[in-house]
């Protein structure tokens, strides 16, 4: 089971790296865009402001949904695990906690995972675009 924990602690590590990387990049790039557009939007510049408020839209509701969806699979984890301790008295409190930081990690992981995948594939695709 640690092994299984660990894994998970370094795949969220990592996605979070890369999302701290990639962030800031697409940021700088569409802010760059929208100083050198000004006021009179190409048709270029206005499908990329609107596809960036789209994409937000719909990582949100991705995220809200994969972590309630989530949340129902801890909480039918949970219950199993409370029904089990009263039939078995010795059970350990040390597995609970384990349980509940694996739920922490995997509603954490699940709620990332939708900003992560956007904001890397714009960082990767604005990258090969040019400003003007």
């Amino acid at each position: 089971m640690p092994t299984r924990s660990t894994r998970r602690n370094v795949a969220l590590t990592t996605k979070a790296a890369e999302l701290a990387v990639a962030v800031p990049q697409v940021v700088a790039h569409r802010m760059t865009r929208m100083a050198i557009a000004g006021p009179k939007l190409s048709k270029r510049d206005r499908k990329e402001f609107e596809r960036m408020v789209v994409e937000k839209n719909i990582a949100i509701a991705q995220a809200c949904q994969a972590m309630a969806l989530q949340a129902m699979r801890t909480h039918q984890t949970f219950a199993a695990s409370f029904l089990r301790s009263m039939v078995t008295p010795g059970a350990s409190m040390a597995v609970s906690m384990a349980q509940v930081q694996g739920a922490a990690l995997g509603l954490l992981g699940q709620g990332m995972a939708p900003f992560h995948r956007k904001a890397v594939a714009n960082a990767k695709r604005l990258a090969r675009t040019r400003l003007r």
